[in-house]
């Protein structure tokens, strides 16, 4: 990164928007080289003032965001978690909690699909699914609310898909349903907690190039990498996917003050696709 964004603006403008709070990011690693929406976010997060605990499943690649974080001058630590399980939340948060003694920031950002139609997958694979995208959310939530509460505000960025109000293309129920799952679920704890000062909003990223796409979609173009680029470039209004940094820069302003009466919005982030989708 040459610490620039495409327009040319210093990735660190603003850098003092969010000084001094604590972040919490689930799904903070990448799980192949370049930038992933939440490794993406930790370290906008950082460059905008917060300490961050980088969260996920593979520690090395919460360690690599953490050790990126560290080199620009910020704060954070890595933890290793799988999400589906509430002792493991529970240790981060705890970590977190004992270490700064709050927690003003959650994002959630893990997310998987199972591909194949309702009568491929399994029971097992549409459990997962649940699992990993919406029972995340709710423990996550589920822990850091209470504290949210006695602190008399906190943020909440859930990460969603347009998949949850459209229909893609891809053949995969159990994430269509998952996230839509996170729309309201982020709506309901919104309404909810307002009044406890406790914000909860969701993005829902559109076509994005991370690493995440080369994994977990291009099976559906039959391994063909550069045409997937293209048709899901063709298919945005832009003419371009967007990138993880698209994402990292929607959640730091929905996590700040200039957000401060914004709550229970599902923004979509997809350079215009779900106004003709």
């Amino acid at each position: 990164m040459d610490g620039r964004d495409r327009d040319g603006v210093p990735m660190n403008a603003g850098m003092d928007r969010l000084a001094g709070r604590i972040a919490v990011v689930f799904g903070g690693g990448s799980v192949g080289p370049g930038w992933g929406n939440g490794k993406a976010a930790a370290l906008q997060y950082a460059r905008s003032g917060a300490t961050v605990a980088v969260v996920d499943i593979a520690l090395a690649a919460a360690e690599e965001t953490a050790a990126l974080i560290a080199g620009e001058q910020g704060t954070a630590l890595a933890f290793r978690c799988d999400v589906t399980q509430p002792e493991g939340i529970e240790a981060v948060i705890a970590a977190v909690e004992r270490e700064h003694g709050r927690v003003d920031i959650l994002h959630n950002n893990v997310g998987a699909p199972d591909m194949g139609t309702i009568e491929d997958i399994t029971v097992e694979q549409w459990t997962r699914t649940q699992d990993i995208n919406l029972k995340s959310v709710f423990l996550t939530c589920k822990r850091v609310i209470p504290m949210m509460r006695r602190q008399r505000k906190g943020a909440i960025i859930n990460i969603s898909s347009v998949a949850a109000i459209r229909h893609t293309g891809y053949p995969y129920p159990g994430y269509y349903a998952s996230k839509a799952g996170v729309n309201q679920l982020t709506v309901a704890l919104a309404v909810q907690y307002a009044r406890d000062g406790i914000r909860v909003n969701a993005i829902m990223p559109g076509l994005i190039d991370t690493p995440h796409i080369y994994k977990a979609i291009v099976g559906q173009y039959d391994g063909a990498r550069e045409r997937m680029v293209a048709e899901r470039s063709a298919m945005c209004p832009m003419g371009r996917m967007g990138t993880g940094w698209d994402i990292a820069k929607a959640a730091v302003f929905l996590a700040s003050d200039d957000a401060e009466y914004i709550t229970g919005v599902c923004l979509p982030v997809d350079g215009g696709l779900t106004c003709r989708v």
